[in-house]
């Protein structure tokens, strides 16, 4: 059985700009959360090495697996489509 809370959450894709200029994109129910894991060095492996300064994008999901498609999506760009979708083009 499914709770209401559970039917209501959710989910975001992001997008992070590094220190070195590069871009991480990943998912979550909590963007902003998530964005403090990554800077204080408990997120993602690629951002342990490249400090995420900024929030670039993110786009809101209705639940979790049209997130991580979406997610899937991004990553498969190119580095301009990426910056493109953030207005950073």
């Amino acid at each position: 059985m499914l709770s209401l809370v559970s039917m209501d959450k959710r989910f975001y894709v992001y997008i992070l700009l590094t220190e070195n200029n590069t871009l991480y994109c990943g998912y979550t129910d909590d963007v902003e959360r998530r964005f403090e894991l990554h800077r204080s060095g408990k997120g993602a492996k690629y951002t342990r090495a490249n400090k995420p300064v900024k929030i670039v994008y993110s786009h809101e999901f209705n639940n979790k697996i049209d997130a991580q498609h979406e997610e899937r999506r991004i990553k498969k760009l190119p580095r301009k489509d990426k910056l493109k979708l953030c207005g950073l083009l």
